[in-house]
């Protein structure tokens, strides 16, 4: 009986985590700024990163971008989103429902994977009409792509909970839009980076997903060997292992920062 009620709530947590999903994409498509910002932007920045590049140089851009991307997609649309929701008591109303802060929180997650996917997908058919090239390894980037919305939505959490209105929350995430565009290995490698920018690099939570997605679309490793599908899985462990530790932070951050109730003062 336990296992039954068990599976039944978590089955109605997830019907509502869909239902909020649905209603967050339905309200980014009548938001033309928020649509522009977490959808249009990166694709924007993407092409024009991608317009110069060639060859062999050209995929290293490309396949480096979705991990700008999810800066913008994910991040930049989620601090508004939460923000602006708060001070208008729509997160306290949603609290005060049915459902489940997990399932809240998990709605807008899987809106924020929704835009993102499409992203990748539109970004896929710019590398094939670019480079001829198609990922070799679909699951891990789907992977990357859904460890990438778990850790950047609680820091997007947290994020929100310091700023005290949707235009602070703009100026709030600058820092971390920069660090994307210049600190992250999207234009160079890692190793070819000046040691103070390397280190920052290396702790930043997009750098991993840039080397995974780089990993899923050519076979070749953070190191720069060739390998097939299984050792792309092992030598994809240590950025696992990074992620994994960023959810951690991110999700005590988003416990000790976030708020349901608005900001006054």
């Amino acid at each position: 009986m336990r296992i039954e009620i068990g599976t039944g709530m978590v089955r109605t947590e997830i019907l509502h985590a869909v239902r909020l999903a649905r209603v967050d994409l339905r309200l980014l498509g009548r938001n033309q700024t928020a649509l522009f910002n977490a959808m249009l932007m990166p694709l924007l920045l993407g092409f024009m990163f991608g317009m110069g590049a060639e060859g062999p140089q050209g995929l290293f851009v490309l396949t480096g971008l979705p991990g700008m991307m999810l800066v913008f997609a994910v991040f930049l649309n989620l601090v508004s989103s939460f923000t602006s929701r708060r001070e208008e008591l729509v997160l306290k109303r949603l609290l005060g429902g049915q459902p489940s802060p997990v399932a809240i929180m998990g709605g807008a997650g899987l809106g924020a994977l929704a835009v993102y996917a499409v992203q990748l997908a539109v970004l896929a058919v710019w590398i094939h009409h670019k480079t001829g090239e198609l990922p070799v390894n679909v699951p891990l980037m789907i992977v990357a792509a859904v460890l990438g919305v778990a850790v950047f939505e609680p820091l997007a959490a947290a994020f929100s909970g310091i700023s005290r209105n949707a235009e602070l929350a703009q100026l709030a995430v600058t820092p971390v839009i920069l660090l994307a565009l210049f600190v992250s290995p999207v234009m160079v490698p890692l190793g070819d980076m000046p040691t103070p920018m390397r280190v920052a690099a290396e702790i930043l939570p997009s750098t991993p997903i840039v080397g995974l997605m780089r990993m899923a679309y050519s076979g070749v490793t953070p190191n720069g060997d060739k390998v097939d599908i299984v050792h792309q899985w092992l030598a994809a462990l240590p950025s696992f292992g990074a992620l994994v530790a960023w959810l951690i932070v991110a999700t005590l951050l988003a416990r000790w920062l976030f708020r349901w109730d608005p900001r006054r003062g």
